[in-house]
């Protein structure tokens, strides 16, 4: 069974994760640099790594597998998961995949060599409704892309 890694500490679909990974029986690793409420699920473990750039990041990347989810904004952490061939979305339900990764890195390069010059290029767009949905979507897409790799 796949194991759903969450890059925790700004994630903003912590309780949809938790109600798909139930209805599924999967186990979800929260990963954060400080503690946080969870609900009470022995399949709901949180793992704190303290703090520092990156702690939480080099922790998912160096315990996930091939069999495995992760959900996070951080493209570079997305790219290192993609590398050990998880399956890694965005809270916005966005698939981060092995076509598009570099774009990816390549655009956060430039913008955030904008922002070291004073250009101002603004953030991502506010979380709103629909991203929930498409999220939840995208996360049983998933699981069922998981699940078949592990059936073949």
């Amino acid at each position: 069974m796949p194991d759903v890694f969450v890059d925790a500490d700004a994630c903003p679909v912590k309780q949809e994760v938790y109600r798909v990974a139930r209805r599924h029986g999967l186990r979800v690793k929260l990963v954060s640099n400080s503690w946080m409420q969870t609900p009470p699920d022995e399949l709901i473990e949180l793992i704190v790594v303290g703090g520092g750039l990156d702690v939480a990041d080099d922790w998912i990347a160096e315990h996930v597998s091939g069999d495995d989810i992760v959900i996070t904004a951080d493209i570079p952490l997305a790219s290192r998961c993609l590398e050990k061939d998880a399956v890694v979305l965005g809270p916005k339900g966005r698939a981060f995949t092995e076509d598009m990764i570099g774009d990816a890195l390549a655009s956060r390069e430039i913008l955030s060599q904008m922002r070291d010059v004073g250009i101002a290029t603004g953030g991502p767009a506010p979380f709103q409704k629909q991203d929930r949905s498409r999220f939840l979507h995208a996360l049983d897409e998933a699981i069922r892309t998981v699940q078949r790799r592990q059936k073949a």
